[in-house]
């Protein structure tokens, strides 16, 4: 069985999660572009927010996941977080993004005091709709052309997971 540990992302992580973010599916299925820079992740991981938390996961001291989840502060909103993720192409079925997601769940909730997480998902990324309805997102509409991706329009579910 392999182990998987969850911990914070520090700044010592950026080379490893702009080479998450460099794989091919992994840009195309968030809303990050082709060739990250080292530069930019490096000057946002160095400014984040108190608002926002990025989580790493690693199988045998290297990174094979990050999610990064963004509680809103706007007075009527603070109840929510918003999240995004990307697992490495070589860790995808070892349950990498059901451990991540499960994290951020137990933080958002136990911890932040947020009972509502959203999350957008492309409409032809069946895994990852899979792996959000396993942990208790549901479907809640559709945006029609979403993002730009590869040439073309691309639709998106949003989807949420409430808290008990």
């Amino acid at each position: 069985m392999t182990t998987i540990t969850i911990r914070h992302s520090t700044p010592e992580d950026i080379n490893a999660i702009v080479a998450l973010y460099q794989q091919p599916s992994i840009y195309a299925n968030t809303l990050q572009l082709p060739h990250p820079s080292t530069e930019k992740w490096k000057s946002f991981f160095d400014s984040l927010p108190e608002n926002f938390y990025s989580l790493v996961a690693e199988i045998d001291g290297k990174i094979v996941g990050q999610l990064g989840m963004e509680v809103f502060t706007r007075p009527r909103r603070k109840h929510v977080a918003n999240l995004g993720m990307g697992v490495c192409e070589s860790a995808r079925g070892q349950g990498v993004g059901k451990v991540l997601l499960k994290e951020a769940q137990r933080l958002a909730h136990d911890w932040l005091a947020v009972s509502r997480i959203e999350i957008e998902v492309y409409t032809d990324n069946h895994s990852a709709i899979a792996l959000y309805k396993s942990c208790g997102f549901e479907m809640e509409g559709t945006a029609k052309k979403y993002a730009f991706r590869d040439g073309e329009y691309v639709d998106a579910y949003y989807m949420a997971s409430l808290s008990n």
